[in-house]
């Protein structure tokens, strides 16, 4: 994934710009950085994050940076910002999505004369160097944005920050949001609304799908205007978003709270747990929400151990992030021993961590462990906004178990494991739970999920759940 901040101030706006970026760290793992510019031109820095958080690695940069205008952004993958001098005039620029069609688009910019990329460690180019170069094929920025949005097959969401003041710009189906905050010194763009509240701007506009706006210390102009289509990604209220967060409108937490609510309506009479628990920390709103709904007591059997652990999934070698976010998970015995757990979690995807608690769970004195799931069997990898690392479908533990079931049929089958009432749907749920060793499992439903968010279905990305572009 990724997120981005942007501040265009009549004042110094290193400060809010560095805070800005900070609060959104859970979005990305591996770089970050901040451009700004002021009375000197152009200043950036570049850092990698794995190992330390944002604020450590940016600090001195922080004091020494000077400017009124800034982008910056927290990365999975690509170093960003990057800072271009083209025929467009020079510019800094971040983005955040995912190009599946990058070979072809590089024939396009190689055709038309464009002479090398630089290339990264993975062997791949900055895909943020592609898109500006792409920008660059036309006659305005405006117009090469709007180029970018038409002709990437994915999505890509951007700030672009050139001397004059900041566009920001929604990808063509809007499946990642862009916010824009107004402040007494100015104006803000952000990814995460939540986090300009304590930096003293408030709400002024969420971009509508593949909206272009000009945002300067004086005001926000649209330059390009939204389109009706639209498809925001729906794993930003199950995992991504942060709780504070929201999108089109609806609250992450809240949304976790009618999730947890509607799960428990559905399993009334199905199972009689002690403790409703939720994996800390993704799905911790959905569990007290299936407990207040349900009247069965919330408790944190299990705390996760913080102050010194790296997020899990920082690790790039999977085992490692494994045996990192096992040793995590601290238990509290007298809320284990002899009890009846219904345990909470924001999804399955391979499965390893998931099974690795609940045998955590059994060997501190368990005897149920039912799970349940905050979102449809996750079928489909995502083809836009990078929110796996998988490096194949097969990864997912439905596609094994699909797999298992169907063998070389099994592709002409998969609408078919996506049906909650289909027979193929409850045996791969089936296969799934024996090789987890839960006691019961049950999935959130996909019309449950939409009825949970709220907004139009149709306005909805669900293809990892059901393959439906």
């Amino acid at each position: 994934m990724g997120g981005f901040f942007g501040v265009a101030s009549r004042k110094d706006c290193v400060l809010d710009l560095f805070y800005g970026v900070d609060y959104h760290s859970h979005l990305g793992t591996r770089r970050a950085g901040m451009a700004v510019y002021g009375k000197e031109g152009f200043d950036r820095a570049i850092h990698n994050i794995e190992n330390s958080p944002f604020r450590t690695k940016f600090e001195r940069d922080a004091a020494e940076m000077k400017g009124n205008l800034g982008i910056g952004c927290i990365s999975d993958y690509e170093p960003q910002p990057l800072i271009i001098q083209s025929h467009l005039g020079s510019f800094a620029i971040v983005t955040v999505g995912k190009i599946n069609n990058l070979n072809s688009l590089l024939k396009v910019v190689y055709s038309s004369g464009h002479a090398h990329f630089q290339e990264m460690t993975t062997g791949q180019i900055n895909a943020t160097e592609l898109v500006a170069s792409l920008i660059c094929k036309k006659n305005s920025i405006v117009e090469g944005i709007r180029y970018v949005q038409g002709i990437i097959e994915g999505s890509m969401s951007m700030l672009l920050l050139t001397k004059d003041g900041i566009y920001a710009a929604r990808d063509r189906y809007g499946r990642t949001p862009v916010i824009i905050g107004k402040g007494k010194d100015g104006y803000c763009a952000s990814f995460e609304n939540f986090a300009f509240y304590s930096l003293g701007y408030e709400n002024y506009k969420e971009l509508g799908a593949s909206e272009i706006v000009f945002m300067t210390p004086e005001g926000v102009e649209t330059v390009s205007e939204p389109k009706k289509d639209m498809k925001v990604c729906s794993f930003l209220w199950v995992y991504y978003g942060y709780p504070t967060s929201s999108y089109e409108g609806v609250n992450v937490e809240e949304m976790r709270y009618k999730c947890g609510s509607i799960m428990a309506k559905r399993d009334e009479g199905h199972v009689e747990p002690n403790i409703v628990a939720g994996v800390p920390d993704s799905g911790i709103a959905h569990a007290i929400g299936y407990a207040n709904e349900s009247g069965i007591q919330y408790a944190r059997p299990f705390i996760k151990y913080t102050p010194t652990w790296a997020r899990s999934f920082m690790p790039t070698d999977q085992a490692q992030r494994n045996l990192v976010a096992k040793r995590k998970l601290i238990p509290v015995p007298s809320l284990i021993e002899n009890k009846k757990l219904l345990l909470i979690d924001d999804s399955i995807v391979r499965g390893t961590q998931l099974r690795e608690t609940t045998e955590f769970l059994y060997n501190s004195g368990a005897k149920e462990v039912h799970v349940r799931p905050a979102c449809p069997p996750l079928v489909y990898g995502c083809k836009y906004l990078n929110f796996s690392r998988s490096k194949s479908e097969m990864d997912l533990i439905t596609r094994q178990m699909i797999q298992k079931l169907d063998g070389e049929n099994a592709e002409n089958v998969l609408h078919e494991y996506t049906n909650p009432n289909s027979e193929r749907y409850n045996a791969m749920v089936e296969e799934i739970r024996k090789q987890q060793n839960f006691t019961t499992l049950r999935y959130f439903r996909l019309d449950d999920l939409l009825e949970s968010i709220g907004i139009e279905p149709c306005k909805v990305c669900t293809y990892c759940f059901d393959g439906k572009e």
